[in-house]
């Protein structure tokens, strides 16, 4: 499943992540490069890949359901009026190359491609930092670039009339474990009041482990979070919440998320503290 060129992160000599270039992978669930495995620095595992709640939810990456009506996330396509819907309108994130690749992070080319045709051009930069002896930082930051000759509009099933499923971006899939993990803001708790609201930082916490999301630039803190706690263990940051997005061509949509790994169950202190570490210039 994976080829040479996919990069195993490490934090102080430790392995944390695994980035799979070139999965191979039914193309109904939109193939793309992810991350997974990706732990603590303790080895403790805090993603999922292809669960079988939703085969298209890989570890952690980048996914948008509908770029002019192409499917890069997976699975089944929201049509307003009709639901999910089965169609063949999948589109696939294509390796092209590492512009830049060292034992804690890359720099990495890729290309979204659809019905033959390339939408988008990516340049995507990952890197990973030791924070302390317990917790590091994944800093995850992706610019999309239009190469079509004409704007390009990208959406969500919220903005094709699904209340709620704003989902597009930026997502990982967390570990499931028998309990539902703890989900929480620096003013809010639960997924009913964190769900589809803008914070500079988001945690979500497990039996041994918490991840604490955080926009690192002002226009990613601009995008609500898209949470999942109770049905499956997932953050997103929405690119398209309530309206649709529209990139002109040539120009590029950039976002950056950067994730606290944590070995223990974080209080809402613990995680502002190390959110400081983790963006601080």
């Amino acid at each position: 499943m994976t080829g040479t060129d996919s990069p195993v992160l490490r934090v102080a000599g430790r392995p944390v992540a695994r980035y799979v270039t070139r999965p191979e992978l039914p193309h109904r669930l939109s193939p793309r490069p992810y991350l997974h495995p990706v732990t603590t620095l303790a080895g403790t595992a805090v993603t999922e890949f292809s669960p079988a709640d939703h085969l298209h939810h890989l570890g952690v990456g980048v996914a948008v359901p509908d770029v002019e009506g192409h499917n890069f996330w997976g699975g089944r396509t929201f049509v307003r009026g009709r639901g999910p819907t089965e169609l063949d309108n999948h589109g696939t994130q294509r390796h092209t190359a590492f512009q830049l690749r060292d034992p804690d992070g890359f720099v990495e080319e890729l290309r979204w491609v659809a019905a033959g045709t390339e939408l988008l051009r990516e340049r995507r930069t990952v890197a990973a930092t030791e924070l302390t002896a317990t917790a590091w930082a994944l800093d995850f930051t992706f610019s999309l670039t239009n190469v079509t000759p004409d704007p390009l509009s990208l959406g969500s099933p919220a903005t094709n009339g699904r209340p709620g499923a704003a989902y597009g971006g930026f997502f990982w899939r967390a570990r499931k474990e028998s309990a539902a993990p703890r989900v929480f803001t620096a003013e809010r708790e639960g997924e009913r009041d964190v769900h589809g609201g803008s914070a500079d930082w988001l945690a979500l916490s497990g039996e041994t482990w918490s991840l604490v999301f955080v926009g690192a630039t002002e226009r990613t803190r601009r995008d609500p979070w898209f949470v999942r706690t109770e049905e499956y263990p997932g953050v997103g940051s929405s690119l398209a919440h309530e309206e649709r997005v529209t990139v002109a061509p040539g120009d590029t949509l950039v976002r950056r998320i950067v994730t606290v790994v944590a070995d223990g169950r974080l209080d809402a202190d613990g995680a502002a503290v190390l959110v400081r570490k983790a963006v601080s210039p």
